[in-house]
């Protein structure tokens, strides 16, 4: 299995999981081409698409793609927002787990200003136990015998209130990024809140523009958890099997 980042950042999100069969799309936040390009124009390989939640960067295309014959799956809260209907749409619902081909799918509820924002635990013969959490301030759960981990850490507080003190970030702004986003620190936490020892890879997702440093990110995830640690960069391709060999 392969993880490819078709983009990560706040101008647009979307992950494929492939193999030689099948692949289940995260987010379409980009524009349709962008997706097809991704999986080499064999739309008919992905079985669906799985979104968080409304926001354009996490969904822009989500009408297109079910146009193009995807089934989209997503909260109702999402869905209804969206004015997404149709045998395309399929809602889900927190703790409420579904199939979409070799993908076995749980959701759970996310933190984010959003209408019915979601987080996902994915598993697949070939992955093991995937983790995907975006656009989510915290995470109250634990998980059980991780393999891989997507998790966002969007900024470090400490960089954001270093601009505060400076004067180059508003009050209103940090405290809005805040309680919509993860920070590196709590995503450290979150990381040191679950038991990591079958963890092959951990892809740091949605870093921000202005407001994280890539490296360091990357350094201090890796000195916390001794595990392969990514940011994720459009283009970028991952072995994301459940086995390290």
């Amino acid at each position: 299995m392969k993880l490819k980042i078709i983009g990560s950042n706040s101008k647009g999100n979307s992950y494929l999981l492939e193999n030689d069969n099948e692949a289940l799309l995260i987010e379409c936040g980009v524009k349709l081409p962008v997706i097809k390009k991704a999986i080499n124009y064999n739309l008919s390989k992905i079985l669906g698409c799985i979104v968080t939640h409304e926001h354009q960067d996490h969904c822009v295309s989500i009408k297109e793609v079910m146009k193009a014959g995807v089934d989209v799956y997503a909260s109702k809260g999402t869905l209804d927002i969206l004015n997404c209907s149709g045998h395309r749409a399929n809602v889900i619902s927190s703790k409420t787990p579904f199939s979409v081909g070799g993908f076995k799918v749980l959701p759970f509820d996310a933190k984010h200003d959003a209408a019915e924002p979601l987080g996902f635990l994915i598993n697949h013969i070939e992955t093991g136990n995937v983790l995907f959490i975006t656009d989510s301030y915290y995470c109250p759960y634990i998980f059980d015998n991780l393999n891989n981990i997507i998790v966002e850490a969007n900024f470090s507080e400490k960089i954001i209130d270093s601009k505060m003190e400076k004067g180059s970030i508003a009050p209103f702004l940090r405290d809005r990024i805040l309680k919509s986003h993860m920070s590196l620190e709590t995503c450290k936490k979150l990381l040191k809140s679950n038991d990591l020892s079958k963890v092959n890879n951990i892809v740091l997702i949605h870093l921000s523009d202005g407001n994280s440093d890539e490296t360091q990110f990357v350094k201090e995830v890796k000195e916390l958890t001794c595990k392969n640690v990514y940011a994720a960069n459009a283009g970028m391709t991952i072995d994301f099997d459940k086995r390290p060999f």
